[in-house]
């Protein structure tokens, strides 16, 4: 038993980071692979789904969509471990960016529970999420200096000015997908404070 307690301390020994930091820092890396792994299921589930006249939202219609269920369930369970994440070891190391981003991780929860039948409520709850998303890696970009966030950033960006230019017949959920790059500089901090770097 002492051998086994010993090993546990050995593998959470860490003198820049508390056991606690570290569990929650968990909460943002399993939020932000659930939130991907949901949309790919959903799509693997919805053969009718088309890139060039389809949204995100459309598969997380509780009629007309059978991966309904995992679609909003996914986001949900992802807006409320990545809440938990931010309001907790995340705002230690950006604060400023944690207040925006404890609300977009509200806003996807509450895209998840008006999914699209709801019509207006939905669209009303989307555009501040995506609004409050790109406004993070702004503040992340300032705050923590990271050349990743603004990256990120800037990718988002030309991805909405090529669907608004309509250069290509894509639909909107392409620059709604690749909006989602956003969350992986998201897991990356959630690594670097589980490693116990501070360089993110």
């Amino acid at each position: 038993m002492n051998l086994l307690i010993n090993s546990i301390k050995v593998i959470f020994q860490d003198s820049d980071v508390d056991m606690k930091d570290r569990a929650y820092s968990v909460f943002g890396i399993i939020g932000s692979l659930l939130l991907y792994f949901s949309i790919l299921i959903s799509l693997i589930l919805s053969p009718w789904f088309s890139w060039e006249n389809n949204a995100l939202s459309d598969l997380g219609h509780s009629v007309t969509s059978d991966a309904a269920a995992i679609f909003n369930m996914g986001l949900l369970l992802s807006g409320f471990l990545l809440m938990v994440y931010t309001a907790t070891v995340f705002k230690k190391h950006a604060k400023y960016s944690s207040y925006c981003l404890l609300i977009s991780t509200f806003f996807v929860q509450l895209v998840a529970t008006f999914n699209e039948t709801y019509g207006s409520i939905h669209f009303a709850v989307v555009v501040p999420h995506f609004i409050m998303l790109s406004l993070t890696s702004i503040v992340y970009t300032v705050e923590r200096k990271s050349t990743f966030a603004f990256a990120s950033f800037l990718i988002v960006m030309f991805s909405w000015l090529i669907y608004s230019l309509e250069i290509f017949n894509v639909g909107i959920a392409v620059p709604e997908t690749i909006s989602k790059i956003v969350v992986l500089w998201i897991m990356y901090s959630a690594i670097k404070i589980y490693k116990g770097e501070n360089n993110f």
